[in-house]
Parts: structure tokens; C-alpha cells; sequence
């Protein structure tokens, strides 16, 4: 399966894959095109995408209205003091991301309440791994109950999120990690996947989805990526 994932997964809508809309917030946090003209810049020195879009959003109560229940709705915990309402909004059969790794905002979190995300009504429960987030912190995410795992956020550097390529590497080590040794998970292996052989290789490694974003910037590629996919399915 394809994932699109945030920011093109709010504008782009692709039949066979599914849309991650978000990241949203339990307060709405306005601004989003200003900060994407802003700060969304390619940098040469890094060889990817990097932004300080910061999670502006519209919130959650927005997204639980507008965004279709077959697709996914990425909510962040910036604190744990977060948690709470979140569950008491969000219905128990909404297909969610938790995006507990946003470098530009999300604060360290203890997370010790995430697993009362899980039930059994829910398609997709994912969590969304930073790429600097070590093995035994997500192993704390799987004891919690989860098995559906997207790998991975940006990478933080001083100007920001480093998306693209850069975060292939991240990928790759958590991917392969997972694998190996929690065989019943579900993984979402992404990093700027252009191309059809950059699928492949994280399959090799143990991908079974694959998440797809700032690809879109390269519109050609995408589109000779997308009929090599449904060529595949």
C-alpha cells in the first residue's frame, strides 16, 4: 500500500492509496501556507527538503470532521498532558498516525498512555518514529501493544525538519531492526522514494507499505512511480 503522507497527503488524493492528513493538534495552530512559503526550502548542504512548518493545523475537531474515516488522521502529542482529550475526542473506529517525533515542535514524552490508542475497531494504528529514536524506546512502543510502525519522521537539524533522501538511512536501520526481531508488525518504510527501484529496496529490507511525500516535488518521477505501483498491485 501507498501512504501519502502530510504535507501532500491534505491536498492529494490518488485512487488506491491512502491519505495521512495532519499532523493535527488537540488546539488549532494557524499559519500553515505562511509557514510553508516561509521555510520549505531545499537545502544543498543537507541534499533534502527542510521546513519549520511547526504543525500548523486546523485541530482535531476540524479533522474529525472533515476527514474521511478510510483514511488516516495523524495526531500530535506534543506533551503527555495531550493524551486525554485526544482520547475522548477521537472515536474509537478513526484510523489514526501518532506523531510522537515532529522536530520542530513535539517536546519529550514519556508516552506511557499511547496504548490506550489501540483497539480492535481500528484499521491502522500507527506511530510515526523519529529517526534518531533508539531500539529500546521502540520497543517500549510494541510492549505498549503496538505493531503498525512508519519509518520515519524528519530528521532534525538546526534549520529544521530534513526531509527527502536524508531520512532513507534512518529508515532502513529501523526497518531492519523491527523485522528481525517483531516479525507479526506492519511497516511503513519511507525517505525520499522517487522511483520504483527505491521501493524494492525497502522491501528487501522488510517494508510492507511504503510512504510517499516529498517525492511530489518531482511531479514526473511521481507519476511514472504511481502506474508502476498500480502495475504492481
Amino acid at each position: 500500500m501507498f501512504f501519502i503522507s502530510p504535507p501532500f497527503g491534505n491536498y492529494i488524493e490518488l485512487p488506491k492509496t491512502i491519505r495521512i492528513y495532519g499532523s493535527f493538534t488537540v488546539e488549532p495552530r494557524t499559519g500553515i501556507l505562511t509557514q510553508i512559503l516561509k521555510t520549505l526550502r531545499y537545502s544543498f548542504k543537507y541534499h533534502g527538503w527542510v521546513n519549520q512548518i511547526g504543525l500548523r493545523n486546523k485541530g482535531i475537531d476540524w479533522a474529525l470532521v472533515n476527514v474521511p474515516n478510510n483514511h488516516v488522521v495523524s495526531v500530535a502529542i506534543m506533551h503527555d498532558s495531550d493524551i486525554p482529550p485526544l482520547l475522548q475526542k477521537i472515536p474509537k473506529h478513526r484510523n489514526i498516525e501518532l506523531n510522537v517525533s515532529c522536530p520542530n515542535v513535539v517536546k519529550t514524552t514519556k508516552g506511557d498512555k499511547l496504548g490506550n490508542f489501540i483497539n480492535d475497531t481500528r484499521k491502522w494504528c500507527i506511530i510515526k518514529l523519529s529517526p534518531k529514536m533508539s531500539f529500546s524506546q521502540i520497543d517500549y512502543f510494541y510492549n505498549q501493544g503496538f505493531r503498525q510502525f512508519h519509518c520515519s519522521n524528519t530528521v532534525p537539524v538546526p534549520e529544521g525538519g530534513l526531509s527527502g533522501i536524508a531520512v532513507r538511512t534512518y529508515s532502513e536501520k529501523q526497518i531492519a531492526y523491527l523485522r528481525e526481531k517483531y516479525p507479526d508488525t506492519e511497516l511503513i518504510g519511507g525517505g525520499g522514494i522517487t522511483r520504483w527501484n527505491d521501493v524494492l529496496d525497502l522491501q528487501k529490507i522488510g517494508a510492507n507499505h511504503f510512504s510517499v511525500s516529498t517525492g511530489f516535488l518531482r511531479p514526473l518521477r511521481m507519476i511514472s512511480l504511481y502506474y508502476k505501483y498500480l502495475s504492481n498491485k
